[in-house]
């Protein structure tokens, strides 16, 4: 299978042969510190499935007991029926009278400022605003927008909502007045948070003015909380607009707590899919929190005295299971960064490992390619021998990413655990568990007990070990998707209409003769872009949308440093006229309407796009305009055969 959707098995050119097998006093105190201790779990999960899911979740505080552990199939799964719980209280009132003068976050801002809160702190800020969401009228169920940079309220908001029941829904800070707009509108968000503005690579990111832009068109929001992150507030609205520090002063921390049912939604995460319209995926609160705190116990093999740094921002769900959840469910310090990874200097990153002692790190494939192309140097100006396990993330990392960053980064002594998962899985659901999988550069190794994970072929058919497919999930798990918002007919469309049964992640992969798995990257039309899934439908809604502009196709071509580039095929409108102005231009029309993320590595002007004679962009041609190569596979559909040879003899 390649990239496009009409291809049923994958052909790889990666031949990667090295094997890296754990470190056997690395493995002498891992939680699982064999191959044979976790074909146990495995087994143990595999012959009675029910047993082995009550015992994990017998690991957190349930005010009620389940009835029934898991009710339904997919795409109907429920979890732990009838059980009643709490996240926030999970995540840090459990942990009190064992750890409440530990950090349990410690933050650092761009500029250097810093902050520590133990979970003692933590907890009496979450009960704080917790209280003050209640008195501005905020209850269970309701809807709750964050729109906020990296830092400490940003968490202190999520746990907050959760403790009273409501469902949070965090925009990430770099999309635009539109995308927050539209984001909140599908919610139905009741009250947003977001600050003053935040800090990254030396300048001043303006949050609220984008927010103001983005509340002019909100039509449910009736209060707002903006944090003083720059002590520079202005234009607030009178008896809609709040300020954090006044709010917080006046509000008390009261410690109730609403116990909600295991299947009460927790949040609402949008994410790009390949149509027009984000779809926001909803995750409930008692799978979710069994789900994220176990695959955060496994895969990082946590232990007393780590600090863990997961570089994700809280607006992707990495952020949410990775740097909020997961960790705190575990009772560790979590170190959270608000900054870009090479401001002030191309050394940050080692340098706050250095100072803060990180033990743990997680990262994405694009920020090590940034580190690898800036050299050793920077590495080597620092004591990393606080790390003692690296994590990867967002994408597939190719093999020379993973040697330098065990290398340079772990100075050859540091486990990798290559992760796969997805906004969908609520948590990690392929990875080595460090002290017990020998583990191969670019591959996320073997699923995680409990995770029936299969490469079908496009029919649903198993494939032979050694051959690709689309990478599908074949029974429950509790971490999954309950739905998308609002839209029950898209949910079964996108993951359960394709493979009778199963869940279709959308992924091409395949596994080699041991088992482990490469992933290949999406089949559909969504572009990974530095670990960020983009739909390419939202990218050329924008283009079109530009007055110039008659239709535009988006596609990915690998790039060495975000994983994949967008190029944009961009047909004008008649009497235009294309020039580099207009490039410039379209990318920075783009960047208004999505966010600075989504803006096109590359513009190419086109008379015509290659078509089906039923209309419809063929864009795995596009792909192999892109790259530079013969158009490949069946083209006798195509409409006009010159499209792409007037396309390939163009310059980019």
């Amino acid at each position: 299978m390649s990239t496009g959707s009409d291809d049923a098995t994958l052909s790889s050119v990666l031949q990667e042969h090295r094997v890296f097998p754990p470190d056997p006093a690395f493995a002498s105190r891992a939680h699982v510190g064999s191959l044979e201790a976790l074909n146990a779990v495995r087994d143990a999960a595999r012959a009675d499935p029910d047993a082995f899911w009550a015992e994990q979740a017998r690991a957190f505080h349930w005010r009620a007991p389940w009835t029934q552990v898991l009710r339904g199939q997919m795409p109907d799964a429920e979890w732990f029926v009838g059980g009643q719980t709490n996240l926030a209280y999970n995540c840090l009132d459990r942990h009190l009278a064992t750890r409440g003068d530990q950090p349990a976050l410690i933050w650092e801002g761009e500029p250097g400022d810093s902050r520590t809160l133990t979970y003692a702190e933590l907890h009496r800020e979450v009960c704080t605003l917790a209280h003050a969401l209640g008195s501005l009228g905020i209850a269970a169920g309701d809807r709750v927008g964050i729109y906020l940079p990296m830092i400490p309220e940003a968490a202190i908001a999520m746990l907050a909502c959760a403790r009273i029941g409501a469902v949070h829904s965090v925009v990430f800070g770099g999309f635009s007045a539109d995308a927050l707009r539209d984001r909140m509108n599908d919610a139905g968000a009741k009250l947003l948070i977001t600050a003053d503005g935040g800090h990254r690579k030396g300048k001043e990111v303006p949050l609220w003015d984008t927010a103001r832009r983005a509340l002019a068109g909100c039509t449910t929001i009736e209060k707002v909380i903006v944090v003083e992150r720059m002590n520079d507030l202005q234009g607030l609205e009178p008896g809609r607009d709040l300020r954090w520090s006044e709010l917080m002063a006046q509000a008390q921390p009261d410690p109730a707590v609403a116990w909600v049912d295991a299947e009460h939604p927790l949040f609402i995460l949008y994410t790009s899919g390949s149509t027009g319209k984000p779809k926001g995926v909803l995750h409930t609160t008692g799978g979710y929190m069994v789900w994220a705190g176990l695959t955060t116990r496994w895969v990082f093999d946590l232990r007393e005295g780590d600090r863990y740094w997961c570089t994700a921002d809280v607006g992707w769900v990495t952020g949410h299971s990775y740097v909020v959840y997961g960790p705190l469910l575990c009772g560790t310090t979590s170190f959270m960064y608000e900054g870009a990874p090479t401001t002030p200097g191309p050394d940050r990153f080692w340098d706050l490992i250095e100072r803060h002692r990180i033990s743990v790190l997680y990262t994405a494939p694009t920020a090590i390619r940034s580190f690898m192309r800036l050299g050793e140097g920077p590495v080597k100006q620092h004591d990393l021998s606080s790390l003692r396990l690296l994590g990867s993330v967002g994408e597939p990392i190719n093999p020379e990413a993973w040697i330098w960053y065990r290398e340079v980064v772990g100075g050859g002594r540091c486990p990798v655990v290559d992760t796969w998962w997805q906004t969908e899985t609520g948590g990690i659901m392929i990875s080595p568990l460090p002290g017990a999988v020998p583990t191969k550069p670019g591959s996320a190794t073997l699923p995680l007990p409990g995770v029936q994970a299969e490469i079908v072929s496009r029919e649903g058919r198993p494939v032979p070990l050694g051959q690709g497919g689309y990478l599908v999930i074949r029974a429950p798990w509790p971490g999954m998707l309950r739905g998308i918002w609002g839209d029950r007919e898209r949910y079964l469309s996108q993951y359960f209409s394709q493979v009778p049964g199963a869940y279709f992640t959308g992924d091409g992969a395949r596994t080699d003769l041991d088992g482990y798995f490469w992933i290949a990257g999406r089949i559909d039309d969504v572009i990974n872009v530095a670990g960020h899934r983009l739909g390419t439908m939202e990218i050329e809604s924008a283009l079109v949308s530009h007055p110039d502009v008659a239709e535009a196709a988006v596609v990915g071509k690998p790039d060495a440093l975000k994983g994949t580039a967008i190029v944009a095929f961009v047909t004008l409108k008649q009497g235009r006229t294309p020039s580099e102005a207009l490039k410039t231009a379209l990318g920075a029309h783009v960047t208004h309407e999505i966010g600075a993320l989504a803006r096109p590595e590359v513009v190419r002007f086109a008379e015509a796009l290659p078509k089906t004679r039923s209309g419809k962009i063929m864009r795995r041609l596009l792909r192999d305009v892109a790259v530079g190569r013969p158009p490949q596979g069946d083209i006798s559909t195509l409409e006009d055969l010159t499209v792409v040879a007037a396309l390939e003899s163009e310059e980019a």
